[in-house]
């Protein structure tokens, strides 16, 4: 018998023992083989204890389970619960997928201005997809008031990082302000300094 089928079977014993003892079980992060009395954690990949316990990466991950129905009975207010707790603790990608949820109304009600405390937060952290749907939001004046300058100004963060939709929501700006109101703006985004939560 080769080393390769000695393996194969090895696994095929382990996995018929599973199913003759019943209940829930799955391969967890690090490789460990367990049981669980929930389906849900099972199903999530063994995210949903790791989260429970305040890991942001787990809770990011077991929104996005939550958000995409994977491994888990899709439901977006389970995923907000989730990427909010993600959010708070600072991880950009949960605070822009939050914001979006609040901007549409997925799993929450739809609230424009927490869409835009969410994009700020991800802003200030120096992320260009944040920069770009804050200045977005600022300049369709939508949960915030409406403000060309500092529109321009996360729209020209944005686009130094390479945002492409953001070049063109600057290129709009420019077009409605004056050359004082774009010098403000430039030099509001010289001045910009990222903040670090994590």
């Amino acid at each position: 018998m080769s080393r390769r089928s000695s393996k194969r079977s090895k696994w095929l014993i382990v996995l018929l023992l599973v199913a003759a003892v019943g209940g829930y079980w799955a391969l967890q992060p690090g490789g460990v083989l367990r049981k669980s009395s929930d389906p849900t954690a099972v199903q999530s990949g063994g995210w949903k204890e790791r989260a429970e316990t305040g890991d942001a990466d787990a809770q990011l991950q077991l929104g996005r389970a939550y958000y995409e129905g994977k491994g888990v009975v899709q439901s977006y207010a389970e995923a907000a619960k989730w990427y909010r707790k993600a959010a708070e603790q600072g991880l950009t990608s949960a605070q822009l997928t939050i914001g979006r949820m609040f901007e549409n109304g997925d799993g929450v009600l739809k609230d424009a201005a927490q869409a835009v405390a969410w994009y700020r937060k991800a802003a200030e952290q120096g992320d260009a997809s944040g920069q770009y749907n804050l200045g977005l939001m600022i300049a369709k004046e939508q949960g915030a008031p409406k403000d060309f300058v500092e529109a321009y100004k996360w729209a020209n963060l944005a686009a130094a990082q390479g945002q492409p939709s953001a070049k063109e929501l600057r290129s709009v700006l420019e077009k409605r302000m004056t050359p004082e109101e774009i010098a403000e703006a430039q030099r509001r985004s010289v001045a910009f300094v990222p903040k670090k939560t994590r």
